[in-house]
């Protein structure tokens, strides 16, 4: 089914959605749980869309918490083999106007700079990391933060998530989600408005009015 929808401003989560890190994470956070005695360490899955301070505090809140964050950016940072620019997305992305479009990730921002360089994607000039917020997804937080940089209402702006918990966050914050299906599946990304297979399909024009988007939803 081919969707129009009207918007003024974009929010993209970066990883699952710009960027596929997928195997980055899973293979340093397993370094990581090994590293700290988490159980079953190499078995261990980490939650998509969830700041690693959270995490951290979740599987071990005796440490310091910034000490192990330092160490699991560290190893993200220099494990680099596999990152890639996701179909559609540089093509997107340049089309867009500057003041249109923000990232909104739950990476912190020496991870996420550093990411978006290797890759060769622009760094915005509207960006919110996990640094910069009280409270990560899916607590509205971020996503509210992301509109306001924007200078619109989150009810104006369409999220773009590839995790539950960041299709939770669009919705808690009032803004429509478009849902895109990688790190999770269709059915993981129920909550969102629409959901694609890949943004390659997604077309966006702009106007002095705003933006709008057309893409084929998977339901």
């Amino acid at each position: 089914m081919q969707v129009e929808v009207q918007a003024k401003g974009l929010l993209f989560d970066m990883d699952g959605v710009l960027i596929s890190s997928i195997g980055s994470v899973e293979r340093c956070w397993k370094r990581w749980a090994k590293m700290y005695d988490v159980p079953d360490a190499d078995n261990y899955h980490v939650p998509h869309g969830v700041r690693a301070i959270d995490i951290i505090k979740s599987l071990r809140p005796d440490i310091d918490a910034i000490e192990g964050l330092r160490v699991v950016e560290d190893m993200e940072i220099e494990d680099t083999a596999d990152l890639k620019v996701l179909p559609g997305v540089k093509t997107l992305l340049e089309g867009l106007p500057k003041d249109r479009w923000a990232i909104v990730t739950s990476a912190t921002k020496r991870l996420a700079i550093a990411r978006l360089e290797i890759v060769g994607l622009p760094v915005p000039e509207r960006f919110i990391t996990a640094d910069m917020v009280e409270k990560g997804k899916p607590d509205p937080e971020p996503y509210m933060r992301g509109a306001g940089l924007l200078g619109f209402s989150n009810a104006e702006c369409v999220v773009v998530e590839d995790a539950p918990s960041g299709v939770g966050a669009g919705k808690a914050a009032g803004s429509r989600v478009l849902g895109v299906i990688g790190t999770h599946t269709l059915a993981d990304l129920h909550q969102a408005d629409w959901v694609v297979s890949s943004l390659e399909g997604l077309v966006v024009t702009s106007s002095g009015e705003g933006l709008q988007l057309q893409f084929p939803s998977a339901r």
